[in-house]
Protein backbone atom coordinates (compact mmCIF):
# COMPACT_ATOMS: atom_id res chain seq x y z
CA UNK A 1 0.00 0.00 0.00
CA UNK A 2 1.42 3.28 -0.81
CA UNK A 3 1.81 6.51 1.50
CA UNK A 4 -1.13 7.94 0.19
CA UNK A 5 -3.41 4.89 0.46
CA UNK A 6 -2.03 4.28 3.66
CA UNK A 7 -2.95 8.38 4.99
CA UNK A 8 -6.55 7.36 3.65
CA UNK A 9 -6.74 4.02 5.66
CA UNK A 10 -5.57 5.27 9.00
CA UNK A 11 -7.52 9.04 8.95
CA UNK A 12 -10.65 7.97 10.03
CA UNK A 13 -8.88 6.34 13.26
CA UNK A 14 -7.38 9.32 13.79
CA UNK A 15 -10.06 11.54 13.73
CA UNK A 16 -11.68 9.08 15.54
CA UNK A 17 -8.94 9.23 18.27
CA UNK A 18 -9.05 13.48 18.08
CA UNK A 19 -11.95 14.07 20.64
CA UNK A 20 -11.43 14.63 23.42
CA UNK A 21 -14.13 11.98 24.68
CA UNK A 22 -13.14 9.49 22.36
CA UNK A 23 -9.32 9.53 23.45
CA UNK A 24 -10.25 9.37 27.07
CA UNK A 25 -12.33 6.46 26.58
CA UNK A 26 -10.01 4.58 24.70
CA UNK A 27 -7.18 5.37 27.74
CA UNK A 28 -9.80 4.05 30.39
CA UNK A 29 -10.23 0.48 28.68
CA UNK A 30 -6.77 0.61 27.86
CA UNK A 31 -6.33 0.68 32.07
CA UNK A 32 -8.76 -2.12 32.18
CA UNK A 33 -6.98 -4.80 29.81
CA UNK A 34 -8.01 -7.63 29.18
CA UNK A 35 -11.63 -7.34 31.17
CA UNK A 36 -12.32 -3.78 29.44
CA UNK A 37 -15.21 -2.59 31.03
CA UNK A 38 -19.27 -2.27 30.45
CA UNK A 39 -21.06 0.97 29.32
CA UNK A 40 -22.17 1.82 32.94
CA UNK A 41 -18.82 1.46 34.14
CA UNK A 42 -17.24 3.96 31.69
CA UNK A 43 -19.95 6.54 31.97
CA UNK A 44 -19.11 6.25 35.70
CA UNK A 45 -15.55 6.94 35.41
CA UNK A 46 -15.82 9.38 32.94
CA UNK A 47 -18.58 11.38 33.95
CA UNK A 48 -20.19 11.03 30.23
CA UNK A 49 -23.99 11.45 29.29
CA UNK A 50 -25.00 7.73 28.31
CA UNK A 51 -26.27 8.96 24.87
CA UNK A 52 -23.52 10.96 23.87
CA UNK A 53 -20.97 8.01 25.44
CA UNK A 54 -23.06 5.48 22.99
CA UNK A 55 -22.29 8.07 20.44
CA UNK A 56 -18.43 7.68 20.99
CA UNK A 57 -18.70 4.18 21.32
CA UNK A 58 -19.95 3.46 18.56
CA UNK A 59 -17.38 5.87 16.57
CA UNK A 60 -14.62 3.65 17.94
CA UNK A 61 -16.10 0.60 17.34
CA UNK A 62 -16.50 1.40 13.48
CA UNK A 63 -12.69 2.45 12.98
CA UNK A 64 -11.51 -0.86 14.70
CA UNK A 65 -10.46 0.64 17.70
CA UNK A 66 -12.76 -0.95 20.28
CA UNK A 67 -14.83 -4.21 20.82
CA UNK A 68 -17.78 -4.82 21.91
CA UNK A 69 -19.59 -8.01 23.54
CA UNK A 70 -22.68 -8.39 24.74
CA UNK A 71 -23.24 -10.23 28.58
CA UNK A 72 -26.72 -10.52 28.99
CA UNK A 73 -28.14 -7.43 29.27
CA UNK A 74 -24.71 -5.31 29.42
CA UNK A 75 -22.99 -4.25 26.67
CA UNK A 76 -18.62 -5.09 27.59
CA UNK A 77 -16.16 -2.71 25.52
CA UNK A 78 -12.34 -3.64 24.79
CA UNK A 79 -9.40 -1.85 23.55
CA UNK A 80 -9.44 -2.91 20.18
CA UNK A 81 -5.27 -4.57 20.26
CA UNK A 82 -4.88 -5.47 16.68
CA UNK A 83 -6.91 -2.22 15.90
CA UNK A 84 -4.24 -0.32 18.24
CA UNK A 85 -1.46 -2.09 17.28
CA UNK A 86 -1.87 -1.39 13.23
CA UNK A 87 -2.45 2.25 14.28
CA UNK A 88 1.01 2.18 16.34
CA UNK A 89 2.87 0.10 13.49
CA UNK A 90 1.96 2.63 11.20
CA UNK A 91 3.40 5.44 12.88
CA UNK A 92 6.45 3.57 14.09
CA UNK A 93 7.56 2.21 10.39
CA UNK A 94 7.34 5.59 8.99
CA UNK A 95 9.54 7.34 11.47
CA UNK A 96 11.86 4.19 11.24
CA UNK A 97 12.38 4.09 7.02
CA UNK A 98 12.47 7.97 6.83
CA UNK A 99 14.42 8.83 10.28
CA UNK A 100 15.88 7.47 13.04
CA UNK A 101 13.77 8.93 15.53
CA UNK A 102 13.03 5.44 17.05
CA UNK A 103 15.50 2.39 16.70
CA UNK A 104 14.30 -0.38 14.75
CA UNK A 105 14.78 -2.77 17.90
CA UNK A 106 12.46 -0.48 19.65
CA UNK A 107 9.27 -2.31 16.98
CA UNK A 108 10.21 -5.44 18.27
CA UNK A 109 6.37 -6.70 18.70
CA UNK A 110 5.01 -3.91 16.84
CA UNK A 111 5.45 -4.31 13.43
CA UNK A 112 3.05 -6.43 11.57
Amino acid sequence: MDAASQALHFAPRFAALGHEARLSIVRCLLSSHPDGMVVGEIQATLDIPPSTLSHHLDALQREGLVTVTREGKFLRYRADAAGLKDLLAFLYTECCTRSSLVPVSALKGIRS
